[in-house]
């Protein structure tokens, strides 16, 4: 909530729309470069923890998290339930008790999860300018996927067509 003074001593309560109140992962406000996929946005091990509970496609528990996660990064028991926790404080998993035992789950799909953050860096990047950013975007986009550039014309043309008849 946002405090706006008004008049004498009164104070009136303004809902701000952020990420957060449309139920949107909380995220870093920062992007990192130079790491891979969505430890762009995560830290590494929030990612391939995320990405193992993906791979699983239920709720499962800390223990099978740590135990998949164990095979290809040395981590401890309780490193993994502190990001496991971190993950349902930035709004990405929920924990749910089952048999004495929280189980945890993703909260948005791989696919719906990449939209979400594709679009808040989008909306970052946008900041350089428009011009600039669309430019680089094309330029880069006919340098390593000729084809998806191609994909994005016609995706332009299909919006602007959305657009028109508004």
């Amino acid at each position: 909530m946002l405090h706006i003074p008004l008049t004498g001593h009164r104070v009136t309560k303004v809902r701000k729309t952020t990420h957060a109140a449309r139920n949107e992962p909380r995220l870093h406000g920062t992007v990192r470069l130079s790491a891979n996929g969505m430890a762009k946005v995560l830290g590494d091990l929030e990612a391939r923890v995320l990405q193992n509970i993906w791979a699983l496609g239920k709720p499962v528990s800390a223990r099978v998290v740590h135990a998949r996660v164990a095979k290809k990064h040395a981590v401890s028991p309780l490193t993994v339930i502190t990001v496991l926790n971190k993950l349902v404080a930035k709004k990405i998993l929920a924990r749910e008790k089952q048999d004495e035992l929280f189980h945890y789950r993703a909260l948005l799909s791989e696919e719906e999860f990449l939209a979400v953050v594709s679009r808040r860096v989008v909306e970052g990047v946008l900041s350089f300018g428009p011009d600039a950013v669309a430019a680089s975007f094309v330029d880069v986009l006919a340098e390593q996927d000729p084809k998806r550039l191609e994909e994005l014309g016609r995706l332009i043309r299909r919006k602007l067509k959305q657009v028109g008849e508004k």
